[in-house]
């Protein structure tokens, strides 16, 4: 079986899954609805109209933070993917669903790994959710890139994957004419990891600030005020990792693990080796890749190996071992760990330490 029909019919379960959760949500929803008649309802519901908050859902920690970062105490914030969970495996719960129904404002990312949510939303349960999607908010997408080294996908020839990318590269940049169908073909090849650049963070901030405001005008200001401040440390941010860059020996990054920062490459002209893309299934890379990495290290002196966080560091840990040279986290900032989450560690920190990082990976 070809990685194009693994998909599909990857595709066509969770299709089957999500219908079926969408309609013990509806059920959920409606009992829960009558419950709330006879017993006094949702308490949030009774309270006057100045004291109740927006409810913003989110589906993982970037969106989290931003909303955080711009609206504070103002809104009532829920993160439905677990601090410590990976995100690629992530699975919605019928809870996750109905915090979905009663949102606000809704903010996912919209691509592969949030297929399920679209096909949630095209339930009649959603049709007043107000929702933003990361990838709406910025201006170049790009599609995901299978570079030399990589673990070819079973089923997919390098040609197949360099063409494909090409295609892709075209459709998200200029076609403005396909259909839904189409569209929802297409999607798998998108890199939806928007976030890892720090300009696109700073476009990110101003959607969120505009919905907010739409939806909260009497705290419109407040929500204005934090993301010009925001912006201005994001600014900061970039100015870092400009800094670094144009001061490195080398240009190249090798990661022992996914690579799921092909913004942050493309931002700041970095070069970079892999074991797999960005959201790439596999998680043993063929010997083939492993042999290619480990040269690579030895042949450009490459001074650290680097990995995601919460992820598998066995791959990391073999390159290095082999090289002599330390391994060392890089976040792309999809979660954070549980101890994280409660000491209040934010987008900001992590990117922080990514400067830090960098520093090492390009002396």
């Amino acid at each position: 079986m070809n990685v194009n029909n693994q998909k599909r019919n990857k595709k066509k379960k969770r299709n089957f899954i999500f219908r079926g959760v969408s309609i013990l949500c509806t059920i959920v929803f409606l009992v829960s609805g009558l419950c709330g008649c006879t017993a006094g309802g949702n308490r949030e519901e009774n309270l006057p109209k100045d004291q109740k908050k927006l409810r913003v859902v989110t589906t993982i920690f970037p969106q989290y933070d931003f909303v955080r970062q711009i609206a504070g105490d103002n809104v009532s914030l829920t993160m439905l993917l677990k601090p410590g969970e990976e995100t690629h495996s992530y699975e919605p719960t019928p809870q996750d669903i109905i915090a979905i129904q009663n949102a606000d404002l809704f903010i996912y990312v919209g691509g592969e790994n949030d297929e399920w949510v679209e096909d949630i939303l095209e339930s009649p349960e959603m049709e007043d959710v107000k929702r933003l999607r990361l990838v709406d908010c910025v201006g170049n997408i790009l599609a995901e890139e299978h570079v030399e080294g990589m673990k070819e996908e079973r089923g997919h020839s390098h040609e197949d994957e360099e063409e494909e990318s090409h295609d892709e590269e075209e459709h998200f940049l200029h076609s403005a004419e396909e259909t839904e169908e189409e569209h929802n073909e297409h999607v798998h090849t998108m890199d939806e990891h928007v976030w890892t650049s720090p300009g696109n963070a700073i476009d990110i901030v101003e959607h969120i600030t505009e919905e907010l405001c739409s939806l909260d005008s009497e705290h419109g200001q407040t929500y204005k005020d934090n993301a010009e401040a925001y912006e201005t440390q994001l600014k900061e941010l970039d100015t870092a990792f400009r800094d670094v860059v144009e001061n490195a020996k080398n240009h190249t990054l090798l990661f022992g693990d996914r690579f799921p920062f092909r913004y942050f490459a493309a931002e700041y002209g970095l070069d970079y080796y892999a074991a797999f893309s960005g959201c790439a299934s596999d998680t043993e890379p063929s010997a083939a890749t492993m042999a290619f990495l480990i040269n690579k290290v030895k042949e450009e002196h490459i001074p650290v190996v680097l990995k995601m966080e919460l992820s598998n560091d066995n791959i990391a840990n073999a390159i290095a071992e082999a090289c002599d040279v330390p391994v060392k986290v890089f976040y792309s900032s999809h979660n954070i760990s549980a101890k994280q989450f409660e000491a209040g560690v934010t987008y900001l920190d992590l990117m922080k330490e990514n400067v830090e990082t960098l520093k090492e990976a390009l002396r």
